[in-house]
């Protein structure tokens, strides 16, 4: 099977200069690393690995940065005024403080702009509000998206997250190939290249062909029979034969950050007549929500509708013997520079659905005595019909 590669460069989204349309009388504060905090990422558009310093002022963008890092950053983020974290430092050892830090630093920053109140994420360090506080600085944390323009991508965002997609759809690939290769050994055991497949070898190989094609795969799953039941088990020991084996694969591309997301169930072999019923009503379900996939729908309609169809199919949600069974998580989420981001479509979400979101839609059913059933693509909410981002077919059966 012929292998995808890509070859990715960070190019400055367009979403980054809206996040500086907000009120100019707001002072925006951000310190962490751009690697794991996605509002980082979004706001200054490129990776660091080490906590520095946004600060938004009168409409103009503040980064600190060390200086492994200063001329990087004036090539990488010049829509940012870029200063110099040493330079800050020694002013302040002349100023009799001898070990100053990104704390004394920050004071130091908003004391010369005279800001006396700042907007933090929610999950800003308590104990560096707590500093601030301390020098009578207001410190004002913003509950729900600190940048709510994240939500809605515009198209270069749409782009990244395709080719976020393309590279799990390219692992994908490689473990069905896999799959189609391998031979059914004693006890219904799948073997591949003489040894046992083990649900960390076919793990091995996806992961392996995403890096290859420049993304980065965490926590793939692999779920084979009963384990597939437990949504988030990774899965672990051999695979077998003629029975479902969940595929979730969710990379994060190295060049921009943002992730790509994808759900196949497979059946290597024959799947039995119970387990074709269950594939194909979650297969239909996924079609109904995608059909509520769109402007003004609220969130936890698509859900719902779902659930409904479910229940009217036969398919009952509740505990049985101590373990949920049916259908009992949401239906989708939002993907971008997190894998799970704004809008939920759950139960309990809130809101409604609004052009230029990306949501996951995956329903699923899992039953131990069968097995477990996930379908997951992503759709571009637009103004008229949603735009299913996913190319990768869904077949349940690989021979």
């Amino acid at each position: 099977m012929r292998r995808v590669t890509s070859s990715l460069v960070w190019v400055m989204p367009a979403t980054v200069y809206s996040v500086f349309e907000m009120t100019k009388s707001e002072n925006l504060l951000i310190v962490a690393d751009s690697e794991r905090d996605a509002d980082m990422l979004y706001a200054v558009g490129m990776f660091v690995p080490d906590p520095f310093i946004y600060l938004r002022n009168r409409g103009r963008n503040y980064i600190v940065v060390s200086d492994l890092e200063i001329d990087r950053a004036r090539r990488q983020a010049r829509h940012c005024c870029v200063l110099s974290l040493s330079l800050y430092q020694n002013k302040l050892r002349g100023e009799g403080i001898k070990r100053p830090g990104i704390v004394e630093v920050l004071i130091e920053i908003l004391r010369e702009r005279r800001i006396r109140s700042v907007v933090v994420p929610h999950s800003f360090p308590c104990g560096l509000a707590a500093s601030l506080q301390k020098r009578r600085i207001t410190v004002r944390p913003r509950t729900g998206n600190f940048f709510p323009q994240r939500e809605q991508k515009t198209a270069i965002e749409v782009k990244k997250i395709s080719a976020a997609l393309l590279m799990a759809e390219v692992g994908m690939a490689e473990a069905i190939q896999v799959l189609h290769v391998a031979k059914v050994g004693q006890g219904g055991r799948l073997m591949y290249r003489d040894a046992p497949l083990t649900s960390e070898k076919l793990r091995a190989v996806i992961d392996t062909a995403i890096i290859q094609a420049n993304g980065l795969a965490s926590h793939t799953i692999v779920a084979g029979g009963k384990q597939g039941c437990d949504p988030h088990e990774p899965g672990y020991g051999p695979l077998r034969a003629n029975e479902p084996i969940i595929l979730d694969i969710f990379p994060r591309s190295q060049s921009t950050g943002y992730f790509g997301d994808i759900t196949r169930t497979v059946v290597r072999g024959h799947a039995s007549e119970a387990i074709r019923k269950l594939y194909h009503t979650v297969l239909e379900g996924q079609k109904l929500a995608f059909n509520q996939v769109r402007p003004g729908v609220e969130t936890a309609e698509v859900h719902r509708t779902v659930q409904e169809f479910f229940e009217r199919e036969g398919y009952k949600t509740g505990k049985h013997h101590g373990r949920m069974q049916g259908f009992f998580h949401g239906t989708g989420h939002g993907l971008g520079l997190e894998i799970h981001e704004t809008p939920r479509l759950g139960p309990n979400s809130a809101g409604v659905l609004k052009a230029g979101q990306v949501v996951t839609v995956e329903p699923g059913l899992y039953y131990p005595e069968l097995g477990g059933v996930r379908l997951e693509d992503v759709a571009l909410v637009t103004s008229s019909r949603p735009r299913n981002l996913t190319r990768f077919d869904k077949t349940l059966e690989v021979r």
